[in-house]
């Protein structure tokens, strides 16, 4: 992942955007029911019940980072309850392992990658998530505008690579707002809800 933003500074602004991902995330998943586990989210050909594995899988591999190596591995699945109380925990576990962190470069499968761009990709992985949940539940919580625009350059450099990460990008108008561009960046076409 060569064109991600740079290396990290002292104080790293990529777990400020965690922060705001993580706070974003936390109200989208409040709107989960029993009920929405097996609809269609905008992940191709994943239902809600697999994204929120995939989610907490990922909380898991980016608290890892903080130490200094992301090992790839799946947790086993958990009732629903049980999944959103440990997607929650996790969240904050994640928040606070980056606020802490003192490493400057992470191990991502033998790789060295930059602090900054895995806490930048963290944030960005998290948000979008959050908007595909609350897209699935119905509940339509738009991404801040200022947020989506602080992540708009994590995202391009993921279209660009376009390594699978995420859907193929798809057009939008010119005058498309951060958020509309941002989530087309990642193959999501922001439609009004259902």
């Amino acid at each position: 992942m060569s064109a991600l933003p740079g290396p990290a500074a002292a104080a790293d602004p990529g777990v400020a955007l965690l922060e705001r991902a993580l706070a974003y995330t936390r109200s989208t998943l409040a709107t989960v029911t029993p009920a929405h586990l097996c609809l269609p989210t905008p992940c191709d050909r994943w239902r809600l019940g697999d994204l929120l594995a995939h989610m907490e899988d990922s909380l898991d591999a980016f608290a890892e980072g903080a130490l200094g190596t992301i090992g790839l591995h799946s947790a086993a699945p958990a009732p629903l309850d049980e999944r959103i109380t440990a997607l929650q925990t996790k969240a904050c576990g994640l928040l606070g392992a980056w606020s802490a962190a003192t490493t400057d470069v992470v191990e991502v499968g033998g790789q060295p990658m930059a602090v900054g761009t895995i806490t930048r990709l963290a944030a960005l992985e998290i948000a979008v998530h959050g908007w595909d949940v609350g897209r699935t539940t119905d509940a339509g919580l738009p991404l801040p505008e200022a947020f989506a625009r602080d992540l708009l350059p994590t995202a391009l450099a993921l279209a660009i690579e376009h390594d699978g990460e995420f859907g193929p990008a798809v057009p939008v108008p010119a005058d498309a707002g951060p958020e509309r561009r941002l989530l087309a960046l990642l193959g999501r076409r922001s439609l009004p809800r259902r």
